[in-house]
């Protein structure tokens, strides 16, 4: 398809530098079958059923934005894959500064070798010591907002916690799971109560979620791997509760990602441990998710393809230009929404 399609304006103003406080006060557009309606995130309890289940993706964001030199020249990397216990695959700014074999330092006593180069500009490092990796970031690191907002201002200690999830446990990301930054406990005893289930997941998100589609088409597009892993236990209760008549609702495009490609034809979810560049648009059969909570996503973007995917792009377009006349915020401190492909009953 063409990617002009996904393409729509949005106001600067829409897009959220700061999340609402508290989380779960964030506005909440409802879009089911072709009808949008306006509510709150504390709604969510009602606007689903007993014996859904909501699947969270537990992936901890790290401090993967680093600042570094080589010689005379400065160096920016941010990390977006883990390749071995002290690799990392890693944007670089500047990177025709930093040739195969030269160090960087970072500042810190963070010292990195470049180990190979894509054509991309992206590059494989060799972080230096024994040190732990992530002791060495949480020294040197800074939390790795989106471009959007990094453009705007800089990051900050409240960012630390902000643009962490509550279910935050497996170190890895580099990116947040950002639908799922509006859950608070209050709110999840709230869908405890209502009788709705809830299941954990891991996928490491990578930067390369916030990288622009530059081809013309999206068969041209290609997607870079993030690593992920669905355990058999939980494989086994989502596939139960789907089953017994519940809907298996995905917390984030990420949980949607992993459970997609954990899935076989017959809509099984399989325990799943590896990478997966699974690429979502228009004319996919959706086989293991029955909805979706996620955030409001940048024009052209592979994750707004994901959604049109989901609902039709006729009925996303709509829904977010509403967004836009009634002054939804947008993207990773923004807003949410919950969509639901089916009509109400």
């Amino acid at each position: 398809m063409r990617v002009d399609l996904f393409d729509f304006d949005l106001p600067q103003e829409r897009i959220a530098l700061r999340p609402a406080r508290p989380r779960d006060s964030a506005r909440l557009l409802l879009v089911q079958g072709r009808n949008v309606s306006d509510h709150q995130v504390l709604d969510l309890p009602g606007l689903l059923r007993a014996g859904d289940v909501l699947v969270f993706n537990d992936t901890k964001v790290i401090p993967a934005q680093l600042e570094g030199r080589r010689g005379e020249a400065s160096i920016g990397a941010t990390l977006h894959k883990r390749e071995g216990p002290r690799e990392w695959q890693a944007f670089l700014r500047n990177s025709k500064r930093a040739r195969v074999g030269d160090t960087i330092d970072f500042g810190e006593c963070v010292h990195a070798s470049v180990v190979d180069k894509a054509e991309d500009g992206s590059a494989l490092l060799h972080f230096h010591g024994d040190e732990p990796v992530e002791l060495l970031l949480e020294r040197a690191g800074r939390m790795p907002l989106p471009p959007y907002i990094a453009s705007k201002r800089p990051a900050d200690a409240e960012d630390r916690a902000d643009y962490q999830t509550m279910f935050a446990r497996e170190e890895g990301a580099v990116a947040a799971p950002t639908a799922a930054l509006h859950f608070t406990p209050e709110l999840l005893e709230a869908l405890d109560e209502r009788g709705i289930g809830r299941e954990t997941l891991t996928l490491h998100v990578g930067a390369g979620t916030f990288l622009p589609v530059k081809a013309d088409d999206t068969s041209e597009h290609k997607m870079h791997a993030e690593w992920g892993r669905i355990d058999a236990a939980t494989a086994a209760r989502l596939n139960a509760a789907r089953a017994s008549g519940g809907r298996l609702i995905a917390v984030g495009t990420t949980s949607l990602r992993l459970l997609e490609s954990a899935a076989g034809d017959d809509g099984t979810i399989h325990p799943f441990e590896g990478d997966t560049a699974i690429f979502i648009t228009p004319g996919y059969r959706f086989k293991a998710i029955d909805g979706l909570v996620t955030n409001f996503h940048l024009p052209r973007s592979t994750l707004f393809m994901l959604v049109s995917a989901l609902m039709g792009l006729d009925v996303m377009k709509t829904a977010y230009a509403h967004a836009v006349e009634a002054g939804y915020r947008f993207y990773s401190y923004g807003d949410a929404s919950l969509l639901l492909p089916r009509p109400a009953e």
